[in-house]
C-alpha cells in the first residue's frame, strides 16, 4: 500500500455501508472478506479494493443469497477464473430459488387481495374453503414459513 492510498476504519466502513461493525468482523471471520489488514495498534483498515469486495458481498446478500451459499461463492471466486462455470451455476440456482419465492409471494398477494375484496363486497360471511380456493397445497412445501 502506498502512503497516498486512502484507507478506512471499521467505523467509517460501518457508517458508509450502514452495517454494524460486528457484521463486518463476522464477514471477515467466516471468510466472506479477505483478511483485513491491521495497523500496528491492531485496528483494522480497509482499502478501496477491500471496499469493492465488501460491496460485492453486500449486493449478493441483498439479492437474497444465504450466507452459506455466499461463502461457497467467495471460495470459488478466490480460486480464480477456472471456477467461472461453477460460480455461474451457483448464481443460476439462487435465481431459480428467488423466482420460486416470487411466485409464492405473488400467490400470497393474490390471496390477500381476494380476501379484502370479500370484505369490500360483503361476501366475507359466506362459507367457503379458503384452503382449497387459495390452492394452498400448490405452494412450495413450507414456503409460507420463509
Amino acid at each position: 500500500m502506498t502512503n497516498s492510498e486512502k484507507t478506512y476504519t471499521i467505523t467509517e466502513v460501518s457508517e458508509l455501508y450502514q452495517l454494524n461493525s460486528n457484521t463486518l468482523r463476522y464477514y471477515e471471520r467466516i471468510g466472506l472478506l479477505p483478511p483485513v489488514p491491521r495497523k500496528p495498534n491492531g485496528n483494522r483498515y480497509f482499502t478501496k479494493e477491500m471496499l469493492n469486495w465488501l460491496e460485492m458481498v453486500i449486493c449478493l446478500r441483498h439479492s437474497g443469497i444465504p450466507i452459506e451459499v455466499l461463502k461457497r461463492y467467495v471460495e470459488l471466486l478466490q480460486e480464480g477464473e477456472a471456477t467461472n462455470a461453477e460460480r455461474e451455476q451457483l448464481l443460476r440456482e439462487q435465481l431459480a430459488t428467488l423466482y420460486q419465492r416470487k411466485e409464492n409471494l405473488q400467490r400470497s398477494i393474490d390471496r390477500l387481495e381476494h380476501k379484502i375484496s370479500l370484505y369490500e363486497s360483503g361476501e366475507i360471511n359466506q362459507v367457503t374453503s379458503y384452503f382449497e380456493e387459495y390452492a394452498i397445497l400448490a405452494d412450495k412445501e413450507n414456503s409460507w414459513k420463509e
